[in-house]
């Protein structure tokens, strides 16, 4: 996984989030035709349905935006493993004795 990954996806995920929330208003408004034409269970569902768009929405753009914001805690967490990683290494090869390990006269 590159170092960009994560804010890279957390980005996209964030934009996807406005657009979800949008398409399903849309798909509301593109369906207004057919409720003359339709009877029954299929009328009492679609009307169900037209009447919550709005909460389906802003619950849709809600969950995207928590897992948009566990996606940037992720990055912040990898990218301070990834600093305390190097730091450690420098660290430990500082403190190494490499002389220790040849072989041969002393």
């Amino acid at each position: 996984m590159g170092k960009d990954t994560l804010s890279t996806l957390a980005k996209k995920t964030g934009t996807g989030t406005q657009d979800l929330g949008g398409l399903v208003k849309q798909l509301a408004a593109a369906a207004e035709p057919l409720e003359g034409k339709l009877q029954g269970g299929g009328h009492d569902a679609f009307m169900a349905f037209k009447g919550r768009v709005d909460k389906i929405a802003a619950d849709l753009n809600a969950g995207m935006s928590a897992i948009a914001q566990g996606q940037q805690g992720m990055d912040k967490a990898v990218r301070t493993a990834e600093t305390d990683m190097t730091q450690a290494a420098k660290k430990s090869e500082g403190a190494a004795n490499f002389d220790a390990a040849k072989f041969g006269n002393r």
